[in-house]
């Protein structure tokens, strides 16, 4: 069974920094290729970040480009995404998903909140 748990949410100011993580088991985490996605309240899922499974090529959300950062550790089967200079619009539960399944993802998420 696939498990993905997000940790490093909390509230923050706008301008500061997060480090979100996300602990998977259940299968081959270094085979798949990964992503973040985020849900803002009353809205539906947006795709923010993806990485292949060795971690060489990236790709973000213009809404996030160049303010986030993803990253993973293949041999902790751990997921990172690194987020500075935070806006309130970037508020939302953040949630790590496997790259075909990211509009499901099966785990509670991580909520972030950006506020003054």
């Amino acid at each position: 069974e696939v498990q993905l748990v997000e940790s490093g949410g909390g509230l923050v100011q706008p301008g500061g920094s997060l480090r979100l993580s996300c602990a998977a088991s259940g299968f081959t985490f270094s085979s798949y290729i990964m992503s973040w996605v985020r849900q803002a309240p009353g809205k539906g899922l947006e795709w923010v970040s993806v990485i292949n499974s060795g971690g060489g090529s990236t790709r973000y959300a213009d809404s996030v480009k160049g303010r986030f950062t993803i990253s993973r550790d293949n041999a902790k089967n751990t997921l990172y995404l690194q987020m500075n200079s935070l806006k309130p619009e970037d508020t939302a539960v953040y949630y790590c998903a496997q790259w075909d399944r990211r509009y499901s993802p099966p785990g509670q998420g991580t909520q972030v909140t950006v506020s003054s």
